[in-house]
């Protein structure tokens, strides 16, 4: 079992920054890909980043490479979303997931997530 909290969250201007935090329990988080998500109102929920489990590799969406990146703290049990460059489309509940087993390598199909975090609010004013 894997539970994930989010953090970070809030209101920027077009422009700012923001880092999310993904605070998970278990002893196992380490063998876990990890990934963020999000979700603006009326749309469907799209993949933004993951990590391997060591850190090693990422990948990202093209909406948000260049002007996101993705890390993890394994000691810390946390992963983190730094979000530069924030512009209006960025907006959204934002989600850190896991996938159902702790796969290692970099995830990018939703359907192989299967822990999910409460979502953090970011919205970014123009």
């Amino acid at each position: 079992q894997v539970q994930l909290v989010e953090s970070g969250g809030g209101l920027v201007q077009a422009g700012g920054s923001l880092r999310l935090s993904c605070a998970a329990s278990g002893r196992t988080f380490s063998s876990y890909a990890m990934g963020w998500f999000r979700q603006a109102p009326g749309k469907e929920r799209e993949f933004i980043a993951a990590i391997s489990w060591d850190g090693g590799s990422t990948y990202y969406a093209d909406s948000v490479k260049g002007r996101f990146t993705i890390s993890r703290d394994n000691a810390k049990n946390t992963m983190y979303l730094q979000m530069n460059s924030l512009k209006p489309e960025d907006t959204a509940v934002y989600y850190c997931a896991a996938p159902s087993a702790p796969i290692g390598t970099v995830v990018v199909v939703k359907g192989l997530y299967h822990y999910w975090g409460q979502g953090t609010q970011v919205t970014v004013s123009s």
